[in-house]
């Protein structure tokens, strides 16, 4: 039963691979392209695993005060996990001829982030001490973590994809960074709580506060991400370089 449960976690990360490709209809990524971003996603797991460990210093269960809660969060977590997204990324498709539109950025660094929340979600589940535990613990990471990894992976793809069409923007380290932040500052609301005292009820809205919030900046990201590359297949074939100036 324990083991059907933990599986079952794999739904919410399935479920938005779907719909993030709902999105991109017009113009749909090869499908072997997209498993291979989600395996490396997947894979990404076992070195952040092991770089954990060491940054923990050997695997502490949890932060034992506020200022480990803060370095677990935007280091041990954050930087670990998102570098890795943007690691696979990088080696999974960002040289592949696929890779020609700005929301192809969003589509692929979601299904990193997915590959990635999928493989986590199942080891959480997997860890839980009861079937209640798991069930609450599959509903919560349904509704935040999930979403969180493919939002985080996708700003990144975002902004790398807009400074490599349009040249303009942070490009891939700036959209690490800002996926770094919105990652740890979810984290650091959860690990700081404890030992907050009663400010800890000021900390509780954050992680939904982010991912509500990074949501809505992500759609209008994806807006304008679809209709730039509408407008750039709409253009007239143009002698080479041309139609690149017009992006």
């Amino acid at each position: 039963m324990n083991f059907l449960v933990a599986l079952a976690g794999t739904v919410p990360a399935i479920f938005l691979m779907w719909y993030v490709e709902t999105h991109d209809a017009k113009r749909p990524e090869p499908k072997s392209l997209l498993r291979r971003t989600a395996l490396f996603g997947g894979l990404a797991t076992i070195p952040c695993i092991v770089i954990q460990v060491v940054l923990s210093g050997g695997g502490k269960v949890a932060p034992t005060n506020a200022a480990e809660g803060v370095f677990t969060a935007y280091v041990v977590a954050a930087l670990t996990e998102e570098t890795a997204k943007a690691i696979c990324l990088w080696l999974a498709v960002w040289r592949h001829p696929a890779f020609n539109e700005r929301f192809d950025g969003i589509v692929y660094g979601a299904r990193a982030g997915l590959g990635f929340a999928l493989v986590e979600n199942v080891g959480y589940l997997l860890g839980a001490e009861s079937i209640g535990s798991m069930i609450s613990m599959f509903i919560l990471r349904a509704m935040l973590a999930v979403p969180g990894h493919a939002m985080w992976g996708a700003f990144t793809g975002h902004y790398a994809a807009k400074k490599r069409f349009d040249g303009t923007g942070p490009g891939l380290l700036g959209g690490l960074a800002i996926a770094i932040f919105l990652h740890g500052t979810y984290d650091a609301a959860l690990f700081v709580a404890p030992f907050a005292g009663p400010a800890a009820l000021l900390l509780f809205p954050i992680p939904l506060i982010v991912i509500i919030g990074g949501y809505r900046r992500l759609r209008s990201h994806a807006a304008w991400a679809l209709a730039k590359d509408d407008v750039t297949h709409a253009l007239p074939k143009l002698p080479f370089g041309v139609g690149f100036v017009l992006r």
